[in-house]
């Protein structure tokens, strides 16, 4: 068995919730996120093979462990071992606001947490200062030591997995966000280079990425990858500033002509759905699109910290019928595209990593 240890450090807060949804540190949604990015390594370079999805459930099966609905009816223990050295509850019990934050179809500003973090940041009836909904998140700044064990033949893969969390991986409510964005870092061995630029393998031009049906690369065009990064600010509310602006802006850029169910999705339905007012008659108000942009908070060497969007294209679930809607959904996501890439330096600039 091969044997890490890392410390994970938060560099925003998380909203890591518990079965009473209160913050705490637990293992299974770190052990969650390995297996989705390991799916990402494990599908690099291999994505027009027939037959990939099956073998790879396979697996991954064996790797992470499969209830009794294989195809031989087998049950499966995970051969991924983790332990976290601390299971206690988050500290963060008292919620600061964030600077509100303009918005052009709103008649006043937003706060730039509850935009972004709605759901865990609440606004209590009767107030208009933003509120934690649970009883305590865990801090920015907050560490816990994280101990692996794996079969020595899944090095390769899971190795890449655990670069890929590092660079992009969030955890908890509205990690999408950029809440719950955490450092990887070694312990008791030589620091690996985790800031080299993406393997090409692990990246898909994004319109094929919409070939398939869940997040398997990420994407890039003729430019390169499609993730930017912003100039490094002094702390992570000025970053958790820096992308709620940008997120108000990249998608009130499509206007919504109707309301409550509409006979048609418009434009920025294929961003995320539900969307406050704004449903779809043939969708419904059960019918979820995850939005495949997403953000992260990575932290610099001088302690400064940066923020980073990067898009994971995948063709919506077939609730959505997407096939129908294949000519729309490419337009909305080549506007986003457009709209980040047209920031100026000084707000958001195009990487490799």
């Amino acid at each position: 068995m091969k044997t890490l240890e890392f410390k994970l450090l938060f560099n925003t807060p998380a909203f890591l919730g518990n079965a009473q949804q209160d913050g705490q540190w637990r293992t299974p949604p770190i052990k969650a996120q390995l297996r989705q990015w390991w799916r990402v390594a494990n599908a690099g370079g291999r994505h027009q093979e027939h037959g990939l999805v099956e073998a790879m459930r396979q697996v991954e099966g064996r790797l992470f462990g499969v209830a009794a609905d294989g195809c031989d009816g087998a049950s499966r223990k995970s051969q991924v071992r983790l332990r976290l050295d601390r299971w206690d509850l988050g500290t963060l019990g008292r919620w600061e606001p964030l600077q509100k934050v303009s918005h052009p179809e709103t008649p006043f500003p937003v706060g730039a947490d509850l935009y972004l973090g709605y759901g865990p940041v609440a606004l209590p009836r009767g107030t208009n200062t933003p509120q934690l909904k649970a009883r305590a998140a865990i801090q920015f700044g907050e560490s816990a030591v994280l101990s692996l064990a794996y079969p020595d033949a899944d090095d390769a893969h899971l190795q890449q997995a655990l670069g890929l969390m590092h660079r992009y991986g969030t955890l908890g409510g509205r990690s999408r966000n950029g809440w719950g964005a955490y450092a990887l870092l070694p312990q008791g061995e030589e620091n690996r280079n985790w800031t080299t630029s993406l393997p090409r393998e692990l990246t898909r031009d994004w319109r094929d990425c919409l070939n398939l049906d869940w997040p398997h690369a990420l994407g890039r065009d003729d430019q390169g990858p499609l993730i930017w990064t912003t100039p490094p600010l002094p702390d992570w509310k000025s970053v958790m500033i820096s992308l709620a602006k940008l997120k108000i802006g990249l998608r009130t850029q499509f206007r919504f002509t109707t309301g409550k169910d509409a006979r048609a999705p418009e434009a920025r339905h294929w961003l995320s759905y539900p969307v406050t007012n704004h449903s779809v008659q043939a969708w419904g108000g059960n019918a979820r699109l995850p939005n495949s942009l997403r953000f992260k908070v990575r932290r610099e060497a001088n302690g400064q910290l940066r923020g980073v969007i990067f898009h994971v294209p995948c063709l919506p679930p077939p609730t959505f019928r997407p096939n129908l809607h294949r000519t729309a959904i490419e337009s909305v996501w080549q506007r986003v595209h457009a709209y980040l890439d047209a920031q100026p330096t000084a707000t958001l600039s195009r990487t490799t990593v």
